[in-house]
């Protein structure tokens, strides 16, 4: 009699079979890419200690090391990947080139993107720009601290040093499309060329005035690139036509051209103008959109720009739930290694949630699979038995918990 009590067992360990998503020709060929070289540790047993370390959330070399050495049996059935040493992982971190990594998880996010047709669809989020039937891509960055006194060449101040990590995310598929890891330093306006350079005739990008360069919106308005964002407090112009205005939340539209010389000489075309009310942490605001499409409803500019707090949601998902907050290693390649490894386990567990058609939050999801990912049972199964995939409802344990007692 099959045993309820528990979800059904597999040969497998979870962390077996989520690094089995990974195709095994792929490292194999990456590493011989990038002429890796395997004396010391194998390009995939490097893999696989990283993905560990960000599963597990270690704090150290030390503890990779050490929690791997506790199950090696089980980590000699992953491929047969070995226990590195301390001083091999720091090495192969520092010196081993971090485009390894990079191109490593292209190629699984093609892989798996390729392979299952679903995966790359609607993500399931918050899509208040649902009527557009184009690609919309979202650009923005975010910055992971560091220590200043042993990363001068992360120094972006006196006392401060962080990286930046520039991102286009496609909304549709919610998964990177673009992605460029530097230094705190590089304001996000001297990246917006390399970000949006893939970006073909048709298609939207949304993004914040931090990525307001006058020449590069004038360059994606020539190749036919629609784009929206936020009006800097300063921009002066003047209104060429005014639109009636349709709805409460639209409180002015308005076709405009640039003002002075050089902004007129950066941007000689029209814009439009939209003064909205939004919603923004439960308070409603008054902010002003500009675009180069003259032709949406003022209300489709308002949604468009709304739709920018998903990349939002993106960032606080991979800070909250892998381990980037403590950095494992202090040289420039080691920190690209590890947000590297850290973009991949979150491309691998957002197809675990989507195969097993995870309904609750994703940061349940990675809780689950830390806490059980040496034990042998079946991943979907285990996500079945102790989460919510497939509950559409929440569950009470027992009667008492519908109502607080004292109230009626």
């Amino acid at each position: 009699m099959k045993n309820q009590n528990k979800p059904a067992r597999s040969n497998l360990t979870i962390l077996r079979q989520l690094c089995q998503l990974i195709p095994g020709h792929l490292t194999v060929k990456v590493a011989r890419q990038y002429q890796i070289d395997s004396r010391s540790i194998t390009p995939w047993s490097h893999v696989v200690s990283m993905v560990y370390a960000q599963l597990s959330r270690a704090m150290s070399l030390n503890d990779v090391c050490d929690g791997l050495a506790i199950s090696d049996k089980a980590l000699k059935e992953i491929r047969g990947a070995s226990v590195p040493s301390r001083n091999g992982l720091s090495h192969c971190n520092r010196h081993r080139a971090a485009a390894m990594a990079e191109e490593l998880y292209w190629a699984v996010a093609s892989q798996l993107c390729a392979s299952h047709s679903g995966f790359a669809q609607q993500h399931g989020g918050k899509n208040y720009a649902y009527r557009f039937k184009r690609g919309i891509h979202l650009v923005d960055a975010t910055t992971v601290q560091l220590v200043a006194n042993c990363m001068d060449w992360a120094r972006h101040r006196r006392r401060k040093a962080a990286v930046k990590c520039h991102l286009r995310l496609d909304l549709q598929s919610f998964l990177p499309s673009f992605v460029i890891i530097d230094t705190a330093r590089q304001h996000e306006a001297t990246r917006a060329r390399e970000l949006c350079a893939g970006l073909q005739e048709g298609e939207i990008a949304v993004f914040d005035k931090g990525y307001l360069d006058l020449e590069h919106l004038n360059e994606l308005h020539t190749r036919g690139v629609y784009w929206v964002t936020r009006a800097k407090d300063n921009t002066a112009y003047e209104v060429l036509e005014e639109r009636p205005i349709q709805g409460d939340q639209i409180l002015h539209d308005c076709v405009i051209q640039l003002k002075y010389h050089n902004a007129k000489t950066a941007y000689p075309q029209k814009l439009r103008l939209v003064r909205a009310k939004v919603q923004v942490d439960g308070q409603e605001q008054i902010m002003e959109f500009i675009t180069n499409n003259l032709e949406w409803a003022a209300a489709s500019v308002a949604d468009l720009y709304r739709c920018r707090w998903q990349i939002e949601i993106f960032f606080r998902s991979l800070k909250q739930n892998l381990q980037i907050g403590s950095i494992l290693g202090y040289n420039a390649n080691a920190v690209r290694w590890q947000i590297w490894m850290a973009l991949l386990v979150h491309l691998l567990m957002r197809f675990v949630r989507w195969k097993s058609r995870w309904q609750s939050h994703f940061a349940r999801l990675f809780t689950i699979v830390r806490c059980t990912m040496w034990l042998r049972w079946d991943l979907e199964s285990t996500l079945q038995f102790y989460g919510t995939a497939g509950a559409k409802r929440r569950m009470r344990a027992n009667a008492q918990q519908a109502y607080l007692p004292g109230f009626l």
